[in-house]
C-alpha cells in the first residue's frame, strides 16, 4: 500500500511529553513517540520532527517573571534541545538512525541546522530532529516547523496533540463541541480556532502546505495517517488560487 506522504514533518508540543507527570519528561511517552516515530520510518517515509519545550519552560516561567522577552526566549529554545536530544536517545535505542540539528550552534551535541544537508539525511533514511526553534526571540516552534517543513518541501505537517482533531470549541471544556474533518485555513482564521500561532498559519497558507491536526497519544494513529486513509485527525485546507 502507497504511504500518503513521501516527507513529512511531525510538530510535537513539549507539554505532551509531561505525560502524567507534573514536570519533566515521563518516559513512556517518550517511548510511545519513539515507537510511532519508527513505524512510519520503516515503511520509507522521510521524517523530520520539531518538538516544543513548554514541560521544561513553563516549570520555570515563574522565576521567569519580568524578565527580558528575549532572554526568556533563547532559554524557551534551550527546552527544545533538551526535549530534542532525549528523543533523539530514545529513537537510537530502537535503532533509529537520527540526527540532531539546532538553529544555535552547539557543535558538541547537535549538528548546524543546513538546509541542503537535511535533506540529504532524510533522503538517506534518518529522522532529523530540528532543535532550538527558528534560533531566533519571538517566534514560537510552530513557527519553526512551518518554516523547515517549507524549507524542506515537506509533504504536510502534521500537529501531533492530545486531542483527536479541530473543533468548534474546546472539547476538554465543552462536551457538545464539533469535531472538523476537513476545514479550510480561512475557516480557521474566521472563526479564530486555535491551531497554530498566526504567523506559522500564515506560512503555511501562502505555501499551500498542509496541516493535519490529530491525536499523538492513541498508539498507532501516526502511522495511520501517513500510510493509510481511515479519517485520522482534522485536515486543514487551502482555498485553490
Amino acid at each position: 500500500m502507497a504511504n500518503n506522504y513521501k516527507r513529512i514533518l511531525l510538530k510535537l508540543s513539549g507539554e505532551a511529553l509531561l505525560g502524567k507527570q507534573g514536570h519533566g519528561i515521563d518516559a513512556d511517552i517518550l517511548t510511545l513517540y519513539a515507537d510511532e516515530i519508527k513505524k512510519v520510518q520503516e515503511q520509507g517515509v522521510e521524517v523530520s520532527i520539531v518538538i516544543g519545550g513548554g514541560n521544561i519552560f513553563r516549570g520555570v516561567k515563574g522565576a521567569t517573571e519580568g524578565m527580558d522577552r528575549v532572554q526568556g526566549d533563547y532559554m524557551g529554545m534551550l527546552a527544545t534541545m533538551i526535549n530534542s536530544m532525549a528523543l533523539q536517545d530514545a529513537l537510537e535505542r530502537k535503532n533509529v538512525h537520527t540526527r540532531l540539528m539546532s538553529a544555535i550552534r552547539m557543535e558538541e551535541i547537535a549538528e548546524p541546522y543546513i538546509r541542503r544537508r537535511a535533506i540529504r539525511h532524510l533522503e538517506k533514511g534518518r529522522v532529523v530532529i530540528f532543535g532550538a526553534g527558528t534560533g531566533n526571540p519571538y517566534f514560537t516552534t510552530d513557527t519553526a516547523a512551518s518554516l523547515r517543513a517549507i524549507e524542506i518541501e515537506a509533504d504536510v505537517i502534521l500537529k501531533g496533540t492530545r486531542v483527536d482533531g479541530i473543533y468548534d470549541s474546546d472539547p476538554e471544556k465543552n462536551s457538545d463541541a464539533v469535531k472538523f474533518d476537513t476545514i479550510t485555513g480561512d475557516d480557521v482564521l474566521n472563526r479564530r480556532l486555535n491551531v497554530m500561532d498566526l504567523t506559522a498559519f500564515t506560512l503555511c497558507r501562502d505555501n499551500r502546505t498542509p496541516i493535519i491536526v490529530f491525536d499523538m497519544n492513541q498508539p498507532d494513529n501516526l502511522r495511520k495517517v501517513v500510510c493509510e486513509n481511515e479519517g485520522i485527525g482534522t485536515t486543514v485546507i487551502w482555498d485553490q488560487k
